[in-house]
């Protein structure tokens, strides 16, 4: 049967003293004596990671070379030994010793000469509120692991949501079917080459570049209130049609704020905002809907324009072919500076190769299916 006994490790350089504490606690508890501060370091050291430690430590504050302040202030440096509770013995009495043991992390402080009942009590309350610690600990590691499974379970969800709500747009305006997966790898791509290259800019800073991915998918869910007979139209837009298109900018804000008055994503939300109102916004003030200028243009918008319009330029429309990809980033390379952010098209360049092998991916399994 095992045995439940706790070990307590008893640090003392009074023989005396040590014999006296085996004496008192040997019935009750596994003591292990230790003549110096040092030698219990070593100990506990040598003993990490496996089930030999203590489960608590009476520590004598006066000591040679190393005392028990000393020592304790070595043990919490350790995390795999800070939780051991540790009981000061000392013969000091002073309030300012009491506050400096207890300041130090030490869980009780006991002077000599001291009862083998009051010792005997202090230790047993002592190991039961470890014991409920560590109870707690497992407890809440377990509800963790729970909640971190529900929660996955709900992101899933919403992702699986999410996704669909975006095919059912990429449908109706892109014959393949597939913008929105080939933007998520184009801004993946764009926004770790922007990070690499070490540009500063707060907005960069905060990106969850996981998080961005996943909000792009409702960059362009404007377009759920705009005519099909518009969005697939098997030729080029008049211009009361391509105003009407245009719209789909301002449609794709409101419903994302209307998403957000039900939700406490907010920052999911925020960043899918600023992709779908901003991304036709350019450089020189020129683009819609609100004609802002330069750095008044969010920086995932100004990412997903790029991101927006390469894909454009590559991909077959009902009302042009599909450009060569040298032809796209030529036609971005020249739009520095008047559409695009002159910084986020050199990033493009240095991984545009990249884009071209997610094009061509793309284009090879719509042709296999």
């Amino acid at each position: 049967m095992e045995s439940t006994m706790k070990t307590v490790f008893l640090v003392d350089d009074d023989i005396t003293n040590l014999k006296i504490g085996i004496s008192v606690l040997g019935d009750k508890h596994n003591i292990i004596t230790l003549n110096s501060g040092a030698r219990l370091i070593k100990m506990l050291t040598s003993t990490i990671g496996s089930a030999n430690l203590p489960d608590l430590i009476l520590l004598d504050i006066d000591m040679p070379e190393m005392n028990g302040f000393e020592t304790i202030s070595r043990i919490k440096e350790v995390e795999k030994l800070r939780e051991i509770p540790v009981i000061f013995l000392t013969a000091k009495t002073s309030d300012k010793n009491e506050l400096e043991g207890l300041d130090l992390g030490a869980v009780d402080y006991i002077t000599k000469p001291f009862t083998a009942t009051l010792l005997s009590k202090r230790i047993e309350i002592h190991l039961q509120l470890a014991e409920q610690k560590k109870e707690l600990i497992r407890f809440n590691t377990l509800l963790k692991e729970m909640v971190d499974e529900k929660t996955k379970a709900v992101i899933e969800l919403q992702n699986a949501i999410l996704q669909t709500i975006a095919e059912m747009v990429d449908y109706y305006d892109d014959s393949t079917g597939s913008h929105i997966v080939r933007s998520q790898n184009y801004l993946r791509i764009l926004i770790e080459s922007l990070q690499k290259s070490g540009y500063e800019h707060d907005a960069l800073a905060d990106i969850d570049v996981e998080l961005v991915v996943q909000s792009s998918q409702l960059h362009d869910v404007g377009k759920i209130a705009i005519d099909d007979k518009i969005l697939r139209k098997p030729g080029k837009l008049t211009d009361e049609e391509y105003e009407k298109m245009k719209k789909h900018v301002l449609a794709g804000g409101k419903i994302i704020e209307k998403i957000k008055t039900r939700t406490t994503q907010h920052k999911f939300l925020e960043q899918a905002m600023i992709m779908a109102t901003m991304h036709h916004e350019k450089w020189d003030g020129s683009g819609y809907p609100h004609g802002l200028k330069g750095e008044e243009i969010g920086l995932l918008g100004r990412l997903m324009a790029i991101v927006d319009v390469y894909d454009a330029l590559v991909s077959e429309r009902p009302y042009k072919p599909a450009y060569s990809h040298e032809k796209a980033v030529e036609i971005i390379r020249i739009s520095s500076g008047t559409h695009f952010d002159p910084i986020l098209v050199g990033a493009f360049l240095s991984v545009s190769d990249e884009f071209k092998k997610i094009s061509n991916m793309s284009r090879e399994g719509a042709h296999d299916e």
